[in-house]
């Protein structure tokens, strides 16, 4: 049986809630230690990953509650690009992403990139400023 259409707003929604959930677990990994790391952070940290932590911390709390989500997204999106073909895709001759490590910033790229063009959902901060 297909989910109605109706949900597509409210499912769209808890999409955005997810990855903005899991995205933020990285920053607070960068910056707090928590949840661990697989990989420990140098300290200090080079400016890379101090920008890549803010980023992963800033975007994924707005992008929890669903405040400027379109730019939000855009930003996350492009910082996932800029990971993937520095961190996995330069790896050699490992092309493709099971085998170069990339696949969870791949999907996070994507997953921000639309919803950059889908915005936050029914239930977000977007859409409750909208109907204010």
């Amino acid at each position: 049986m297909p989910i109605p259409a109706t949900w597509s707003d409210k499912l769209l929604s808890v999409l955005r809630i997810v990855a903005g959930l899991a995205f933020l677990q990285h920053g607070l990994s960068k910056f707090f230690g928590f949840p661990p790391s697989p990989m420990p952070f140098p300290s200090p940290m080079p400016p890379i990953l101090l920008a890549s932590g803010t980023i992963e911390l800033v975007a994924g709390a707005l992008l929890v509650i669903g405040l400027f989500t379109r730019p939000v997204a855009f930003i996350a999106s492009g910082m996932c690009a800029v990971g993937y073909f520095m961190a996995h895709a330069g790896m050699g001759a490992k092309f493709f992403p099971l085998v170069n490590g990339g696949e969870t910033i791949l999907l996070y790229c994507f997953i921000f990139l639309y919803l950059a063009a889908a915005g936050g959902g029914a239930w977000s901060a977007d859409a409750a400023m909208k109907k204010a």
